[in-house]
């Protein structure tokens, strides 16, 4: 299944060695063609801002209310005015931080919060790495902590080592979750040309972590059973969970990447010791490459296609040594969604794509290939109508780009913004979603910030063909409560 990783890695994986970082600017009143078409006639969209390439987070200082946003390559910018006109403002960058690889940010309070990786071994390794910084009303830099570095373990060389990205603050201020991504599209071995014999994923990858808002100097080791001991390891078992956000209520959820078999992509209601199946378990349909007599034919497994990038690297392949599943483990299972949206799946029996619509199945959770980012929640209940308190996600990639429909119907729609209206079933003790499109037609999205009932949304921005152009940031406003409306409405007179 596409994942994030496969349409931003490779990028990022071509430009590793000739990674620049740039001057802040801002082009306000470049004319863009690409607007985002809301589905909904109560809300609106505006151009904010063009913005440097590669951008991946987009977060909210809560005392001062700035904003600011990273780059996958480790630059930190706060957006500014200048005669009235927003503009990108280098912070820090790499070379402050040490995180070559950045992915992961977040506020508490005045503290800034980054997660990401470092190269080492020739490019051969990886190592995860957090810091923060309590920042200052002054130009100096601030001053860093680091948080935790990780012992070194085997990169690869595939778009699949998705590494430590998403970070989330815990309601009570009292912890930070970081997730770290599978460093392998099933589970399968990843030895980097043998420098890292028979590696697959291992304890700091494919999980979920929790640590003390105020830990430092952290060294984390592959030993499972320290990990969970010391009571940093949360949950196990998701691929890619790029994103997680708590509801109103304090529960933590977190949307993830499937591989490149027709897997759905999955939302989880993360909880303390909980499994979520990976690499077994992908989409609530088992991985195949697990079952000692598989081999693997794109011409008689639907689910399989001849053109995914795993087959073609021969990932999936006829492997008797796959491990296990770990005894007396019950698997959580993912979010149901029941549409009306993001709910086509393939048949395991039939192998055919169907509309959960039609066939009243729910799906765990979104079709694949779509890549849910950029989750949040209204936990304020400043929107209003039928928004408020809800949910809404991302998807990075589907639909009709560069003017060609998309030929597979499991990404016939996508590049959007879902509306998610989450119930609980006693019954499963788990979480069902109605999922509706409500805005259309986004390019690369990654991350999105609501403050008050304006909604920004920050696009990758790549740099195709030498183009340095970068991204966008666009203001989306939501319908907003009763009390919200009439703020705003004295605001403009």
């Amino acid at each position: 299944m596409l994942t994030i990783s496969r349409f931003i890695k490779p990028k990022f994986t071509a430009l590793l060695v000739a990674a620049v970082a740039f001057n802040a600017w801002a082009q306000p009143k470049e004319t863009v063609t690409n607007t985002p078409k809301s589905l909904r006639e109560d809300i609106t969209i505006e151009h904010y801002m063009k913005i440097e390439p590669e951008a991946v987070r987009i977060i909210q200082n809560p005392v001062t209310g700035d904003i600011y946003y990273t780059t996958f390559f480790g630059d930190v910018f706060k957006i500014v005015t200048t005669n009235n006109q927003p503009e990108s403002k280098k912070i820090l960058s790499a070379e402050d931080h040490g995180i070559t690889r950045l992915q992961g940010a977040a506020f508490k309070g005045n503290t800034l919060f980054l997660a990401g990786n470092i190269n080492v071994n020739n490019n051969k390794g990886n190592k995860g790495r957090m810091v923060r910084y309590e920042l200052k009303n002054s130009d100096a830099k601030p001053e860093m902590t680091v948080v935790f570095n990780t012992v070194e373990y085997g990169a690869n060389k595939t778009t699949f080592d998705h590494g430590w990205n998403a970070l989330e603050i815990s309601p009570d201020g009292k912890y930070i979750f970081v997730n770290t991504g599978a460093r392998t599209d099933h589970g399968e071995v990843q030895d980097n040309g043998g420098e890292y014999p028979n590696a697959r994923d291992n304890a700091l990858t494919a999980n979920i972590f929790r640590f003390p808002i105020d830990a430092k100097e952290l060294l984390l080791s592959t030993d499972t059973q320290k990990l969970k001991a010391d009571g940093y390891l949360y949950a196990e078992g998701i691929r890619n969970a790029y994103d997680m956000a708590f509801d109103p209520k304090g529960n933590l959820f977190a949307v993830s990447n499937s591989g490149d078999y027709d897997h759905s992509e999955d939302m989880f209601w993360v909880r303390q010791g909980h499994h979520y199946g990976f690499p077994w378990v992908m989409g609530g349909i088992d991985n195949p490459q697990q079952f000692p007599d598989y081999q693997p034919n794109p011409d008689t497994d639907p689910f399989l296609s001849k053109f995914a990038f795993a087959w073609l690297m021969k990932y999936f392949h006829h492997d008797p040594d796959f491990p296990k599943r770990p005894a007396g483990v019950k698997f959580s299972p993912g979010v149901q969604n029941m549409g009306p949206d993001a709910n086509e799946y393939r048949d395991r029996k039939t192998g055919l794509i169907v509309d959960g619509d039609s066939t009243g199945v729910g799906v765990s959770t979104f079709n694949a290939h779509s890549s849910p980012l950029g989750l949040f929640f209204d936990n304020k209940n400043e929107l209003g109508k039928d928004l408020t308190g809800d949910g809404f996600v991302i998807r990075y990639t589907g639909g009709p780009r560069n003017g060609v429909a998309n030929p597979s119907p499991l990404r016939k729609q996508g590049r959007d913004l879902l509306h998610l209206e989450m119930a609980y079933d006693k019954a499963t003790d788990n979480y069902k979603v109605k999922t509706t499109r409500i805005i259309d037609g986004f390019t690369s999205p990654t991350d999105a910030l609501l403050v008050g009932n304006n909604l920004y949304i920050i696009e990758y921005g790549g740099k195709q063909g030498g183009n340095k152009s970068g991204g966008s940031i666009w203001k989306v406003t939501l319908p907003a409560n009763e009390k919200m409306a009439k703020r705003n409405k004295k605001k403009r007179s």
